[in-house]
């Protein structure tokens, strides 16, 4: 008889997305995008490479990261909110772009995710 198993596996969800998003569009659309865009290539796809992680989905503001791991999706969350401190310095309040990060993760026999932070 065949097995009609479901196959699972460990995985850990990293979540983010733009704090102020709308306000920033509205205020500089062309350069928030341009902003974003260099955010993307220079700092949060190097991250995620460093990192094993698997880009799931974008939206404008947001990007769901897939790791097999918590601790590589809680290192590359670190390296890319460090990453923006230091790109933020200098910025005034009102033009920075700023990531709202969180975490979840499914394990073998979850049902549903478990919060990492």
């Amino acid at each position: 008889m065949a097995s009609d198993q479901t196959k699972r596996k460990l995985a850990a969800i990293f979540a983010a997305d733009i704090v102020g998003y709308s306000q920033l569009m509205g205020a500089d659309e062309e350069g928030t995008l341009a902003r974003l865009k260099e955010l993307r290539s220079e700092l949060i796809e190097p991250k995620n490479k460093q990192h094993h992680g698997r880009i799931v989905k974008t939206t404008g503001d947001g990007i769901l990261i897939e790791f097999p791991s918590v601790v590589d999706s809680v290192r590359c969350a670190i390296g890319i909110q460090q990453g923006m401190v230091e790109r933020n310095a200098g910025v005034p309040q009102e033009k920075r772009i700023e990531f709202r990060v969180g975490g979840q993760s499914w394990g073998r026999d979850d049902r549903r995710p478990r919060s990492l932070w």
